[in-house]
């Protein structure tokens, strides 16, 4: 019998993948990730998603079902040392599963302290993340990895859980439970399967009498909020960051802090929100206004020093900015294009003349031979390719339709003629 004590999500915790609600997709039938759990063979992963929708728990199960000796560490509270720790204890036994949850926060040195325990296989690495691991789990690790993306819980996942913890759960099961309005249940908890539950059991236990009923009004009543709360965790963290972007993106100061202050309010990191700036600041405005990143980037080392409630002023005249700047993302399609082409032409010889020729040897081989150092002609320009012989006049930089990028396209045209089609 469960502890009545522990939280009602605790309690409520799936032991089997056959009672997992949601993820039909990786667990259900014939999904990859069932099939993987009963081989016994199971590969370090990534499991990517929302918070709570099943992460920790596939981490519990697949813990179970493999019968290996199993670790826990928090991202958030662990160290180096601690990884190492595992480590150690895991070179004494078979195998062992380490589950490193929000493992986006693990710096650099931490996740390589993981690299070689994974590659010889000391440990199989299980990490949860909310962030998209090609942005925030290092190439090395990725590579050794299989990614699993779960989903957000439907509405009807919801409130399939609902009524099975209403029949199954002791603490539930003393009173007789009306459940006659859900969405503020679903509304607040933002498609958080563990915070859904939570908020459940406070409403439970704040309405007296053997037979009680559930409505929205007494929901919102018990949860203290007339409005739908921010969860800098949640699924509408990810929906008010968008739409926080997206309006500065459409030149919208308006709704962009508007959308601010939905992230300040709730109590959402500084750093998070100036990061978000800097990036775009690069990637929507770019050449077209490169003061954008400037600002941007000032903004950040600024409210890291202040923090709240003064930093608010700051990020308001960033936004405000960006918002008002023109904008362009051809530096940012320009990379995109060019990664493109290297992954379909792999690793394309330098051209001679621009290599570098530190020795002699190098010198007689033809390095740098034929390079002409543009200062030494009219315009600071020399006509000349730089590019591999393979991909020879490739354009990837195309200025955006802006005053400040026109100037650029007309001296690129200038310089180069009609080779680049400016």
């Amino acid at each position: 019998m469960f502890d009545l004590n522990l939280p009602l999500a605790e309690r409520m915790r799936p032991t089997s993948l056959d009672d997992l609600i949601g993820q039909e997709h990786l667990v259900g039938e014939g999904g990859i990730l069932r099939k993987t759990i009963k081989s016994g063979v199971v590969p370090s992963m990534i499991l990517w998603g929302p918070p709570g929708v099943g992460k920790t728990t596939i981490a519990n199960i697949i813990a179970n079902q493999v019968k290996s000796p199993f670790y826990t560490l928090s991202a958030v509270s662990a160290g180096v040392k601690d990884v190492r720790e595992v480590i150690d204890k895991a070179k004494r036994q078979s195998k062992a599963i380490l589950f490193i949850d929000e493992i986006h926060r693990f710096n650099k040195s931490q996740q390589d302290a993981l690299l070689g325990a994974v590659e010889k296989g000391t440990i199989t690495l299980i990490g949860a993340t909310t962030e998209n691991p090609s942005f925030e789990v290092n190439s090395a690790l990725l590579s050794r990895s299989q990614v699993y993306t779960l989903r957000s819980l439907a509405e009807e996942d919801l409130l399939k859980l609902i009524d099975l913890v209403l029949k199954k759960d002791e603490k539930l099961k003393k009173k007789k439970v009306h459940l006659t309005e859900y969405k503020a249940l679903l509304n607040i908890s933002g498609g958080d399967a563990r915070k859904l539950l939570n908020l459940l059991e406070l409403v439970f236990d704040s309405l007296a009498g053997e037979e009680i009923e559930i409505t929205d009004q007494k929901v919102m009543d018990i949860a203290q909020q007339r409005v739908a709360i921010y969860d800098k965790s949640g699924e509408q963290h990810y929906d008010i960051i968008s739409a926080f972007i997206k309006s500065l993106r459409g030149s919208d100061p308006n709704a962009a802090v508007y959308y601010m202050a939905r992230m300040i309010e709730g109590g959402e990191d500084v750093k998070f929100i100036a990061r978000r700036m800097l990036i775009m600041a690069s990637e929507d405005i770019g050449n077209a206004n490169p003061t954008a990143l400037v600002i941007a980037n000032n903004t950040f080392q600024a409210v890291n020093v202040i923090g709240y409630p003064e930093a608010e002023i700051i990020l308001s005249q960033c936004a405000t900015y960006l918002a008002c700047s023109p904008k362009s993302n051809a530096s940012y399609m320009a990379i995109k294009k060019a990664k493109a082409l290297v992954r379909e032409t792999g690793d394309l010889p330098v051209p001679m003349s621009i290599r570098n020729a530190p020795t002699k040897l190098m010198k007689d081989s033809g390095y740098g031979k034929g390079y002409k150092y543009a200062h030494d002609f009219a315009n600071n320009f020399v006509d000349m390719e730089f590019l591999p012989d393979q991909i020879k006049s490739s354009k990837f930089y195309d200025p955006g339709k802006n005053a400040r990028e026109e100037e650029m396209r007309k001296r690129l045209k200038a310089l180069w003629k009609d080779k680049y089609g400016y």
